[in-house]
């Protein structure tokens, strides 16, 4: 993908996950967008309480993965760099 068809697909990831940040930030934390690749994996920082929270593999699998999915079919999967999902 070019460098513009990646920020365009950025910008489309962000406006997805404007609907599930509400949801994160009552809980006191909230996700960063750190890169997609090109097989369509999506790379999230989990923030503040999401960081350590144990429902962190279901927020992600069946909120913001199948959000995300959703309204930007090129995304495949997420993927999380750090807290209960860092590898």
């Amino acid at each position: 993908m070019t460098p513009q068809e990646k920020i365009d697909l950025l910008i489309e990831i962000e406006n997805a996950l404007a609907d599930i940040r509400p949801h994160l930030i009552v809980d006191g934390g909230d996700v960063e967008v750190v890169d997609i690749d090109e097989a369509g994996v999506l790379y999230i920082k989990w923030l503040g309480n999401c960081e350590s929270c144990n429902m962190s593999v279901f927020t992600m699998k069946a909120g913001l993965e199948q959000a995300v999915c959703s309204k930007v079919p090129r995304v495949k999967s997420v993927s999380a760099v750090n807290g209960v999902m860092a590898s």
